[in-house]
This record gives structure tokens, sequence and C-alpha cells, in this order.
């Protein structure tokens, strides 16, 4: 089931999304694609945050993008937000595939809000988010500073996926590779965190994409079920020729998924990882890549790390490697 948008102006009024256009024929300034799957438990907090969150904003819609959910999400949904759009998936079929549904039910934005639905916007954070992309032309996404539940700040800016980098956090672990450029993922440097950058990715649970971007680099790849579908779509907006820009004036709690305690997510999150990298890159240099993350599972695993035993046999084995599709999966949370 799709309902059309419905658009609430800062005014208060509701209004239909094709029959009110705010900017030129944009039907409202910031489409907010949330996506769900037997998430009860976290929409309350969710939608009660998006208010103050969305002051400054002339009109927006709520889109909620529900992948089969087996508890009372949508109705939760449609009775905490009522005037919000609702998207009913047959079955869970991924967070990709979840967004690009959304986003085609929300109609024409200016720019799309993508949340994971245990994302807590901080008041005010989706107007910084908006300078953000308004200050330079080459911003086709911009994200904000992440902080856990308890206020403590995440560490979620990242660079490119390279071999280096692969065996760099192999083999000093992911913390001390993250505070050279070349050995580690995670950008380690807590200044960076205060400031305006440009890292080359960051967690796809709060973007927000501007109308161009996305119009550019297209749908996110829904062949990518869950797990570097994200990676995937910030290096095809670099190859469109924008930037991602980290804005920390803009916060958001994020209440960290499950990955890291689920051995089947784990595996997918790194079968993922290298199927990204062998999609970019030569056979050579994937098999190096791929051996760069052997080495960090198996080094992890023998430590006692109980999920990376998962990624290992993933990465060896077809019989490990979770399905493309299937709708089994825990709540959808990165």
């Amino acid at each position: 089931m799709v309902e059309w948008p419905r658009v609430v102006f800062a005014d208060g009024r509701v209004g239909m999304g094709q029959t009110k256009p705010t900017q030129g024929d944009r039907a409202c300034d910031v489409a907010v694609v949330v996506v769900t799957y037997n998430s009860e438990s976290l929409l309350e907090d969710f939608f009660a945050a998006i208010p103050a969150a969305m002051d400054g904003i002339e009109s927006y819609v709520v889109v909620v993008s529900d992948n089969a959910s087996a508890d009372s999400s949508i109705g939760l949904a449609q009775r905490l937000s009522p005037d919000s759009v609702i998207v009913r998936s047959d079955a869970n079929k991924g967070y990709a595939t979840a967004i690009n549904a959304g986003v085609v039910a929300a109609g024409k934005a200016a720019n799309i809000l993508v949340l994971n639905d245990d994302i807590r916007l901080r008041p005010g954070s989706v107007r910084s988010l908006l300078d953000g992309i308004a200050a330079d032309h080459q911003v086709g996404i911009a994200v904000p500073r992440l902080v856990d539940g308890d206020g403590r700040l995440l560490l979620s800016q990242r660079r490119e996926p390279t071999i280096s980098r692969a065996f760099g956090e192999a083999i000093l672990g992911g913390d001390r590779a993250g505070r050279f450029d070349k050995l580690g993922g995670v950008v380690q440097d807590r200044d960076a965190y205060y400031r305006q950058t440009d890292p080359t990715w960051t967690s796809g649970c709060a973007w927000l994409i501007s109308g161009t971007c996305w119009e550019s680099v297209g749908q996110w790849d829904e062949s990518l079920f869950l797990y570097s579908e994200d990676v995937d779509y910030a290096l095809r907006t670099r190859d469109a020729g924008f930037v991602m820009r980290f804005v920390p004036e803009a916060e958001a709690v994020h209440l960290v998924g499950p990955s890291h305690r689920d051995p089947r997510l784990w595996s997918m999150a790194v079968w993922n990882r290298y199927r990204l990298y062998n999609r970019r890159h030569g056979f050579v240099r994937s098999q190096l890549f791929r051996l760069g993350l052997l080495l960090n599972e198996s080094i992890r695993a023998l430590a006692g790390r109980g999920v990376h035993g998962a990624g290992a046999l993933a990465l060896i084995s077809t019989s490990h490697r979770p399905p493309e599709v299937h709708g089994n999966l825990p709540p959808i949370s990165r």
C-alpha cells in the first residue's frame, strides 16, 4: 500500500504534496524516508524528535517504508504520525530497496533525508544539514555528527576501502590503524568531528541527499541487501562529481545496531565489503583485498571475538555466505 504524499508545512498546514509545490516543481523541501522492520520499540522516540529536528524547514513529508514488519510497526507509525506516507513491502527486501520505494512514494522533493528508525535527530539538525548543502554546490550529501544513547561521540567518518587499509586493520587493529590515513578505514582524529570535513563515506543511517545529487546518481543498489550499499552510493556520488559534507552543527543520536553481535549480519557485512570492492577493481586487487579481510577476521576470531568466525567463513566458503535476499533478519539497523 502506498498513500500519496501529504506535506507538513512550517505553519502547521497539511497538504497533498503533488498540489502544494514550494520550490519550482518540487513537492516539498525535505522528504524524510525512514526504513522500518519490526520497529515498534523504536518508533515513539523517533517520531517525537522529528518536529524539533525540522525547525526552520518550510515543508516536509515523512515516508515510512516498511519491510513487511510482523509486529505493529505500521499501526503505531500511523498513530504517532498520521500525516506520514506509508509504503508496505510484501517481504523484507533490504535497506536499499526500502529507501528507493520511499523516495518514489514521496514524489519530487528538493532534498531526501534517509534515516534509520534508531536515529534521534537533535533540534534544528535538518536546517544545519540543508545549510551544509546550500553552502557549496558540490555537496551532494550532508551528514550529522553521531553520538550514542549516552551522548558519547561515535566515530562515523570513513575512508575509501583499499588493500592497504584492509591489511592495516588486520595487523594493527581498527583503532590503531585509523590513526594513519593509508592504514585505517575509520577516522580516529576526534578533532575531525568538530569541524566541517569531506569524508569518503559515513554510515547510511542519517544522510541528507540533495535532489540534484539523487537525480544524477540514481537509486541505491538493491543487490546489496544490507551493508555496503551506503559505501556504494557514496562512491557513486563522488564519481558523479559531488562530495559528502560532515556538518558537526547537526547532531543525531544513533542507537547502534546489532551487526557486531549477530553472526548472520556480520557475515553479510564482511561479504558485501568484498563484493563491492570486487565490482570496482580488477581480479588481482580484489583477491588481495579479500585476503586482507580474511586475515582480519581470522585474527579476531582466534582472539575469541565470536562474530568474526562467521565473517571468515563467509569469505572462504560459499555455503556460509548469507543469501542475497531473505526475510528472517533481525531489525535492520546500521
